[in-house]
Order: C-alpha cells, then structure tokens, then sequence
C-alpha cells in the first residue's frame, strides 16, 4: 500500500469547521492540488461550500471582496519555515481572490466540502472592486 501524505498545515490562529452543516448541504468532497506562478492569482471567485486550504510551498496572499481596504492576509511557507499553513475559506458567497505576490511558486492543497456532484470546486465571481487587480 503507498499513502503518502500530500501536504501539512499548521493555522496560524484557531482552525474551525463545522463539519456538521454538511448535513444540510447537497454535494460532496473534492480535493485540488493548485499550483500558481510568481506574480499568478486565482482570479475573483467564491466557492458552493467551506474548504480547508493548505499552503504547501511558497507564498499566499488571500485578500477579501468586503475589505475596502484591500489588506491581504499573507500565507508563507520557506526554508526557514517548513511547516505548511492551513485556513479555512468559509465559502457560500464569500468573494475573494488569492496572488501568489512571491519569487516561486506556490503550492496549495484544497479540500471542498458541499461540492454538488459533477460541478467546479469554485464559482468566478466579478470584482468587487475594492482591490486595484
């Protein structure tokens, strides 16, 4: 049997997930690998369910369509700092955009939750026009 594990978070504040609203939702799970290029971003969008994302390698800049003042949140992981990141992206109309604003790549893995069967992991969503990208 091989099992490797893909990759390991440690938050940075509190993890919550209610896995229990899961019940009420239709859809299942799906697990993504994204790789994004220096300067690369996940484009505006928003997701059918919470997810947990975790920050393999690199740097992730997660910025929020309600935040007027367009301060992103940064995710790292480096030599100096091996240990993976992880957060959890409430999803269900939250608009947000994700840059890799770093050197390298950046590597994340996400688990989706709610995900209705056959349908994308993410919905595109238009700017909100807080944010000057």
């Amino acid at each position: 049997m091989s099992a490797p594990i893909l990759a390991r978070g440690t938050p940075d504040s509190q993890l919550k997930l209610k896995l229990m609203l899961l019940r009420s939702r239709p859809g299942g799970v799906a697990v993504q690998q994204v790789t994004l290029a220096p300067g690369g971003s996940t484009g505006w969008h928003s997701k059918p369910g919470p997810a947990v994302v975790i920050v393999k390698w690199g740097s992730f800049t997660l910025y929020d369509g309600d935040d007027r003042s367009c301060t992103g949140t940064t995710y790292s992981v480096t030599p100096e700092d091996p240990v993976g990141k992880a957060f959890v992206d409430e999803g269900t109309g939250h608009v947000h955009i994700g840059r890799n604003e770093g050197a390298t790549n950046t590597e994340l893995y996400v688990t989706y939750f709610g995900v209705p069967a056959g349908a994308a992991p993410r919905i595109d969503a238009p700017s909100p026009g807080n944010c000057p990208f």
